[in-house]
């Protein structure tokens, strides 16, 4: 989940997992108790709910049996109700889209998996990239689960615009000096417009889908997949949403692994400057990497490579580069375009490429990077409602204000402390200070009192969640466990060495817990 769209005028949270390249284009990228028959068997298989005590106006959606149907080679889907108001669940219901992947050795229960976000569809992440999400040892002993939370994809989801609109969206130019009182007003103005859409074409979801009711939902989804304790993988934001859940409900924790993760204490601009400290760092790996190869685009010193990026960056903001098709890459789109492959150091060749590209004036390679950020497809359409979701959980889900005099200090302090990256990450406040609805969540430490152990897992250089986060959660939480990473990009998990796969796969399968952080 890094921020989205618009930089200067989305804010910044971390992104769901990419899960790889082909071409130049970077394409991104539950469970039942043991009496239940395969979802290979001719019978439907159907779920068997704990039948826990609940308030009687929970009853009907904590004993609701799911049924499974077969939807691909090992897998089963199947569709979930909730309240739509937790708080008042007489006053309608949303759907809760699930795809499971039964254990193929001796199962121990069930694994719901988050991807990240705010907005990363689960159900797309295990049905079409199980290999990514979790490892065999993890397959053979679960039942993995994918679910889209409320708000995202397949579940009940928010909807603003159409395609046209969301490319002016995502890719318009600003026709005025970043930071000028012209320029707030137009984004100002945009990022309004852009709400009062969501709240037009969705209704009352919109004020609905914060993390605090995604995390009830995730109870109620591990009631009816008959487990008694909730075991969970989340990566980026998902682990905000798996430390929610710890938070209400620590005595049914069983085991869960936050990996990439987020400090459910830091406000929104310490968020921002976290990460835009964290994305300069990648990119300074990236060119020191770059300068010791023969096809980097870039010479000299590391110091006067991360000039010539800013220069860059400076030149398409003062005159956008056109593309093919008449899209316009500015600023924002070109900096989307470079923290896009700082996700993973293994991109960072299609970086190089897309860098040369636009030193020579051309805009398409940087288009389809941002493009495969924003989740545009070839023919203009969008693949999922991400951006509609980040915004609208995000916006729930942190505090923002409109004094622009406090805008501008926060954004020279961004800047100030990420020169290259950081003058296009400000002015967060403009994303959803007119959002038709104000979260009003504290922003607080999470300890979850009484639970039984849990793992974060945290990657030195992680730009999208930095180190520091998963260290400060580890320590919050009365039970975190840390697992240290050192290496570049964003989440650990299956995807860095055996030592993390290790103990990661220890701890879901056996229970096991490092005695200290065994600094992978």
């Amino acid at each position: 989940m890094i921020g989205r769209r618009s930089t200067s005028s989305q804010g910044r949270m971390p992104r769901a997992r990419r899960i790889g390249i082909a071409g130049v284009a970077l394409a991104v990228v539950v469970a039942l108790t043991g009496c239940v028959p395969s979802i290979l068997n001719p019978a439907k298989p159907v779920s068997t709910p704990t039948g826990e005590d609940v308030a009687a106006d929970l009853r009907p959606y904590y004993s609701q049996v799911l049924e499974w149907e077969r939807c691909g080679e090992g897998l089963g889907c199947a569709t979930a109700t909730a309240p739509l108001d937790w708080e008042h669940p007489a006053d309608g219901e949303i759907k809760l889209a699930l795809v499971r992947h039964v254990a193929t050795g001796d199962r121990i229960g069930s694994l719901l998996v988050n991807p990240g976000g705010p907005g990363g569809s689960g159900y797309e992440f295990v049905a079409d990239s199980l290999d990514y999400a979790v490892g065999q040892p993890l397959q053979e002993r679960f039942d993995v689960v994918g679910f889209d939370p409320r708000g995202v994809g397949r579940s009940s989801a928010v909807a603003c615009y159409d395609a046209a609109q969301m490319d002016d969206y995502l890719y318009g130019i600003v026709p005025a000096e970043r930071g000028s009182d012209e320029w707030i007003d137009l984004v100002g103005s945009a990022a309004a417009d852009f709400g009062q859409a969501c709240s037009e074409n969705t209704g009352d979801l919109l004020a609905q889908v914060d993390t605090v009711s995604a995390a009830r939902d995730l109870d109620l989804l591990r009631a009816i997949l008959g487990d008694e304790q909730l075991n969970y993988l989340g990566y980026s934001y998902g682990t905000f949403l798996g430390a929610t859940y710890a938070d209400l409900y620590p005595e049914r924790v069983g085991r869960l692994v936050l990996d990439g993760a987020i400090d459910p204490s830091a406000g929104d601009t310490e968020v921002t400057q976290a990460q835009a400290i964290g994305f300069e760092n990648a990119l300074r790996a990236y060119l020191e990497d770059c300068l010791t190869g023969a096809d980097c685009p870039f010479d000299g010193s590391v110091d006067a490579s991360m000039d010539e990026v800013g220069r860059l960056l400076a030149s398409v903001d003062a005159s956008p580069l056109r593309g093919t098709d008449g899209r316009m890459v500015g600023a924002d789109t070109l900096l989307t375009a470079i923290i896009y492959p700082l996700y993973s150091a293994e991109s960072w060749p299609y970086l190089s490429q897309m860098f040369e590209s636009v030193m020579f004036g051309e805009a398409d390679v940087a288009l389809s990077f941002a493009d495969g950020y924003n989740g545009r497809n070839e023919d203009g359409t969008y693949r999922d409602n991400s951006t509609e979701a980040f915004r609208s959980v995000n916006c729930l889900d942190y505090a923002y204000q409109s004094d622009v005099a406090i805008m501008r200090e926060k954004a020279a302090a961004i800047a100030a402390a990420a020169p290259i990256i950081g003058p296009y990450f400000g002015y967060g406040d403009l994303s959803c200070v007119n959002w038709p609805y104000q979260g009003d969540r504290d922003r607080a430490e999470i300890h979850a009192e009484g639970a039984a152990p849990i793992m974060v897992v945290g990657t030195t250089g992680d730009p999208a969640t930095p180190y520091e986060w998963a260290v400060a959660l580890a320590d919050q939480l009365d039970s975190g466990v840390l697992v240290s990473y050192d290496g570049e990009g964003h989440t650990a998990y299956n995807k860095s060495n055996a030592c993390v796969d290790d103990a990661v796969e220890s701890y879901l399968i056996d229970g096991t817990v490092p005695a200290s952080d065994p600094m992978c």
